[in-house]
């Protein structure tokens, strides 16, 4: 595999589960404390992608990656992207609502507010508990670090 993905979304927003969940890893998430690179994948710490103080290192972290990916927890009630954050990246961007199972989840008002910050690109909804819609982020991710 020639590129790398880099996921990035808020504070417990479920990158780290979700890339357990992408290798088949059933070892409890921990919080992510700096970047950390697991072979196709480099993970994100969530403080990153909420304090614009750290946009620069998200920036120039993406230079590394070929695809990144932003999450948007489904049970949150506001987005942590500023609108058009995408753009600001040279690589493609898409989206991954998280916590899809929740009893409290709303996948629509999550995926309104990727829209906002991602435009039309594409997004898929996931569930790192039950592996609903893992599968498919799985196959498109490795298709776009084979190319």
């Amino acid at each position: 595999m020639s590129k790398r993905v880099m996921i990035i979304g808020a504070i417990e927003a479920g990158k780290s589960s979700l890339v357990r969940a992408l290798f088949n890893d059933e070892q409890p998430a921990r919080k992510t404390q700096a970047l950390e690179y697991r072979d196709w994948v480099i993970d994100t710490p969530g403080e990153y992608s909420e304090n614009p103080m750290f946009y620069r290192t998200l920036m120039a972290t993406s230079l590394e990656a070929g695809l990144v990916v932003m999450v948007q927890d489904a049970t949150r009630d506001r987005n942590y992207f500023p609108p058009g954050f995408s753009q600001g990246f040279p690589q493609e961007c898409v989206g991954v609502i998280s916590k899809i199972d929740h009893p409290n989840a709303d996948p629509d008002r999550a995926e309104a507010f990727l829209r906002q910050s991602l435009g039309n690109a594409d997004i898929f909804r996931t569930s790192s508990h039950t592996g609903e819609g893992v599968l498919e982020l799985r196959t498109f991710l490795q298709d776009i670090t084979c190319r």
